[in-house]
């Protein structure tokens, strides 16, 4: 398998938030967590400003991991953090995002 191949195999994180709202600096920080904590299992993390007002979505790939709308609230980042390596590497240890 060349390197090619096997980037294409880690996940990406797409945020969709709403830019009316002013969520882009949620948005940017929970990036910037998740690339720091699984900067070797992902691919990377898109920010995608919703054409749809008060949209607050995180989707692994096609998958939603989160929905502001659906949960009634944004995500803490612990929370988000413990979602996503539930699906993408169920072995890390997150170590104070871990504990209750």
């Amino acid at each position: 398998m060349d390197d090619a191949s096997f980037i294409t195999l880690k996940p990406t994180i797409t945020i969709e938030y709403c830019p009316k709202c002013r969520w882009l600096l949620r948005a940017a920080y929970m990036a910037q967590e998740l690339l720091t904590t699984f900067e070797d299992d992902l691919y990377g993390v898109l920010l995608h400003p919703s054409e749809i007002s008060g949209r607050y979505t995180i989707f692994l790939n096609d998958e939603v991991l989160f929905d502001r709308k659906r949960e009634g609230r944004f995500p803490e980042i612990k929370e988000l953090k413990q979602l996503v390596r539930d699906q993408v590497s169920p072995e890390k240890d997150l170590g104070h995002s871990d504990k209750n």
